[in-house]
């Protein structure tokens, strides 16, 4: 089928005309050797995954390095990465969130060009998901999110809307603290910013810039306007032209701990 050809070029094994494949037969009926596969394979494709990415028979001809799998502290990153994402939005922005994850990796694994034929709440073998493609699309979820996920897990969760809700709840429980994230993103500052040193100018900029963070979310607790003037305004747009790290590495360096 369409999935088959599609699953076998990710690893790296070329479909073969029926020509093809009936010439290779005809040489292993005259070859002396007694265990013989015909495969039409990708050797780009093959050295470029690394052995664990394949099925053990075709891992001799592997050449990327590292593992498939994702180390358990890129895992706990990508889950916290992920519950950071999803704490600024309601439930239902959620579930259609990873629904879309869910979705295009499901319509990936079964080599459909768009999402359009993977419906949400259409069970996965209607999709045309058997065994081999459950796990893969198992795979890629937990590579995706960080998330520690059964083998089983496609069947325990039978359609995507469902595999979108069990997703949500596993990366935001119930009665966790929407502001665990953030605060996570600054313990993991506060680990890069003491293994660095600043200069004096540097070290003057980012306090001046701290400084009139601190102001504006006071302004913002209080509900007073910005009053200082064109100094204020040049100010905050320092702070809108700040990244996302460069405004958590202030408050890490300022605040206490």
């Amino acid at each position: 089928t369409g999935t088959d050809i599609a699953r076998m070029s990710r690893i790296g094994v070329k479909a073969m005309t029926k020509a093809h494949g009936l010439a290779l037969l005809d040489a292993a009926h005259r070859h002396g050797h007694p265990h013989l596969v015909a495969a039409d394979l990708n050797p780009r494709v093959l050295s470029g995954k690394p052995a664990a990415a394949l099925p053990p028979l075709l891992r001799a001809f592997a050449g990327g390095r590292g593992s498939a799998r994702p180390t358990a502290a890129t895992a706990a990153r990508q889950s916290t990465d992920w519950a950071g994402k999803l704490s600024a939005l309601t439930a239902e922005e959620q579930h259609r969130t990873l629904l879309d994850l869910v979705r295009t990796h499901a319509a990936a694994v079964l080599g459909h060009a768009g999402t359009d034929a993977v419906r949400a709440d259409a069970p996965f073998q209607d999709l045309g998901f058997d065994s081999l493609t459950a796990v893969e699309l198992r795979n890629r979820l937990s590579a995706a999110t960080g998330l520690r996920l059964p083998a089983t897990f496609i069947f325990r969760h039978p359609t995507p809307s469902a595999i979108a809700e069990e997703l949500r709840t596993q990366l935001c429980p119930v009665g966790a603290d929407p502001s665990a994230p953030l605060f996570g993103e600054l313990d993991k500052l506060e680990t890069v910013i003491a293994g660095h040193t600043h200069d004096e100018d540097t070290r003057g900029r980012l306090v001046a810039r701290l400084q009139s963070l601190l102001w504006r979310l006071d302004d913002t607790a209080s509900g007073a306007g910005d009053t200082d003037g064109d100094a204020a305004d040049s100010e905050d747009r320092d702070l809108e032209s700040a990244s996302d790290d460069e405004l958590f590495e202030l408050i890490d360096r300022e605040l206490p701990s």
